[in-house]
């Protein structure tokens, strides 16, 4: 049993996580939490508890609260950890395996170790911030804790971010940090260093007027909020970029790129512990229901993966391509039988008759928003005991959907892995791979195990190399209502379950529409689900976007899965899709794009184009027929249809 308080206040067994109700106990949870190992005064947790107007029982309802949390820790099975009472106060005991923070403080230490090799360095920080949860302590109601205790752990994790980018720019990796930087700009305004960074990335990709740009608009905002001129190393910074000078080795890397990056910058640019690296992971704190990795989360990081959260992986349009940790899942619901298959598969001793060889390849295979990449993300995690060598993500798209290069992949890989620990297994999670070429340099090793997602069948990767296809669909009505009651709580769900039902139905039980529709829902907490039924129910694919971030949409989803085929192949799919079902079954039947029910004849489509819709995630297999297209996706299509005849129609 693991306690997270980097996010909502939760407990974890594995894959199963529980996020407590808001309640006093869990303020005085957190309070402990916060201050493991160390005795904390009964005065300052009844501050936590009830403020700075206590009531005259405060001291009684405070030990009636650690007896709550005593059942509590009994009901769930939670041992290793106790509330101890202490002449003054209480202390609660907990390590880096049952406290999260502990954790995170414990792989920085371990950066800090591994100083020389940035490298190394780069990974163990990321590795570390992965265990960042979302939103911090969203679900404890103390005044105190968020005024007192919240913003320490924030600068935690923003002296993280400030070394994860000056490691990125030492190592000439200047393109990744600037999906970072982009945003952690935005999110802190008058955090200078982040705006140094941002600017050296710019100049040193070969941008040297948008850097000035972004100086101008910096120093602008420096004087006209803060009233106050840039700082000595920003101005220093745009004369050096004014002069043309050389900042480092922009784009190269190795220990010429580290000496020119930080010799430019300076120690005093270095803020924080050396050892406090990391993925820059969620720089805005995410709500709990967005928070999507997940990933995900865990607090998702707003450009480089997949937001994922309980079990949905929803595509960010500006992912950036790179290798680093596995991004926890939080509150991952249903697929129980395929992670339970998948782990069990990836961690199955060789057969007797293979020389110590196991199959290489577990492929997840679906439409785009199916899940697939939160599944892979989740099962990496079960398996983590069975890869002492590492867990990496490779994500194998660029930001404009174009796949990556096998070699450059490849290169990225061992550069991560290092020279490895020999005859230690390390896993690989290829994410969003668009053909087999990409994947067939990385099946060359017996101690690397790869979970591949893709849209696509990739058939012939299986045909050569043998391995398992797990090929998801819709949820079923059960895990749709199970992700419901983890997103939105089991108290607002089950006051009105026949609604929360009809909601699932109205997605289709998609899992990236469910997820959008619980973040809509968690932040409107007085619609009623009854409502909200009417609400979407009157124009679903409007509805299914987030209003504060347009890209995150369900029409987005489908128009960017579009945008990756061939142009006939999505003519003929519009075609299928805003026609007669006949369609489906190969047979021609009455009727134009739009035209079910006019008279005349559809020409047939070709098996081969069928196959190759389904080969792409965008048909599934039937009943009825062999082939059907999910009810979301129809309605997009003929959206589509009509909005391009809108567009062509003469006045």
């Amino acid at each position: 049993m693991r306690f997270q308080l980097l996010g909502p206040l939760a407990l974890a067994d594995g894959p199963d996580v529980v996020v407590l109700q808001p309640s006093k106990p869990v303020i005085l949870l957190a309070a402990l939490l916060l201050h493991a190992n160390s005795t904390v005064s009964a005065e300052y947790l009844q501050r936590a508890v009830w403020g700075e107007d206590q009531p005259a029982t405060a001291r009684a309802a405070l030990q009636t609260c650690v007896l709550r949390l005593r059942r509590l820790f009994t009901k769930h099975g939670v041992t290793g950890t106790s509330i101890e009472a202490v002449p003054g106060g209480y202390r609660i005991t907990a390590g880096p395996p049952t406290l999260d923070l502990l954790g995170f403080r414990d792989q920085v230490r371990r950066a800090t170790a591994l100083a020389g090799d940035p490298e190394a360095e780069l990974y163990t920080l990321k590795d570390a911030l992965s265990l960042w949860q979302g939103s911090l302590l969203a679900n404890v109601r103390s005044d105190v804790l968020h005024r007192d205790e919240v913003p320490r752990l924030s600068e935690e994790r923003l002296r993280a971010v400030e070394r994860v980018c000056d490691l990125l720019l030492g190592l000439g990796r200047c393109g990744e940090a600037l999906v970072d930087l982009w945003t952690a700009t935005r999110v802190y305004p008058g955090h200078e260093r982040f705006h140094e960074q941002l600017i050296e990335a710019l100049y040193r990709t070969g941008r040297q007027s948008q850097a000035l740009a972004e100086y101008r608009r910096v120093k602008g905002f420096l004087l006209d909020e803060l009233g106050v001129d840039p700082s000595p190393s920003l101005r220093q910074l745009e004369l050096s970029i004014l002069r043309g000078e050389d900042l480092g080795a922009g784009g190269g890397s190795g220990a010429s790129g580290i000496q020119g990056a930080v010799g430019i910058r300076g120690a005093a640019g270095v803020r924080g512990p050396a050892g406090v690296r990391g993925a820059v992971g969620g720089l805005e704190p995410a709500p709990a229901a967005l928070d999507p990795g997940s990933t995900p989360p865990a607090t998702l990081d707003p450009g480089s993966t997949p937001q994922v959260v309980q079990g949905v992986a929803v595509p960010l349009p500006a992912q950036a391509p790179g290798v680093g940790p596995v991004p926890a899942v939080p509150h991952f619901t249903g697929r129980e039988a395929e992670a339970a298959a998948m782990a069990a598969r990836l961690t199955a001793p060789p057969p007797p008759d293979a020389g110590g060889q196991r199959p290489l390849t577990v492929l997840v295979s679906g439409a785009p928003g199916i899940g697939k990449s939160a599944l892979a993300q989740h099962v990496a995690h079960l398996v983590r005991d069975s890869f002492p060598a590492g867990r990496l993500l490779v994500r194998m798209t660029r930001a404009d959907g174009h796949p990556r290069t096998a070699d450059e992949v490849a290169a990225e890989v061992a550069a991560a892995l290092g020279s490895g620990r020999a005859g230690e297994r390390a896993l690989l999670v290829l994410d969003d791979v668009v053909d087999a070429g990409q994947v067939r340099p990385l099946l060359t090793s017996p101690d690397l195990a790869v979970v591949v997602t893709s849209r696509m069948g990739l058939g012939g990767l299986i045909a050569t190399h043998g391995g398992w296809v797990h090929r998801l669909t819709a949820f079923t009505e059960a895990e749709s209502y199970a992700l419901l009651l983890a997103a939105l709580g089991t108290e607002r769900v089950e006051a009105e379950p026949r609604a929360a039902r009809q909601l699932a139905s109205l997605c289709g039980h998609f899992p990236a529409a469910l997820r959008i529709l619980t973040a809509r829902l968690l932040t409107r907490p007085g619609l009623r689900l009854g409502d909200a039924v009417e609400w979407l129910g009157d124009d679903p694919l409007a509805r299914l976007t987030l209003t504060d971030s347009p890209d995150h949409s369900v029409s987005g989803l489908f128009d960017r899965a579009l945008g990756r085929l061939d142009p006939r192949l999505s003519e003929a799919f519009l075609r299928i899709g805003t026609g007669p079902p006949e369609l489906l079954g190969g047979t021609g039947s009455a009727g134009g794009p739009e035209g079910a029910g006019r008279k005349g004849s559809h020409p047939p489509v070709p098996e081969d184009v069928l196959e190759q819709l389904a080969d792409a995630g965008l048909l599934e297999d039937g009943p009825p027929g062999p082939y059907r297209i999910h009810d979301l996706l129809r309605a997009h299509l003929r959206r589509t249809v009509r909005i391009r005849n809108r567009r062509t129609e003469k006045v």
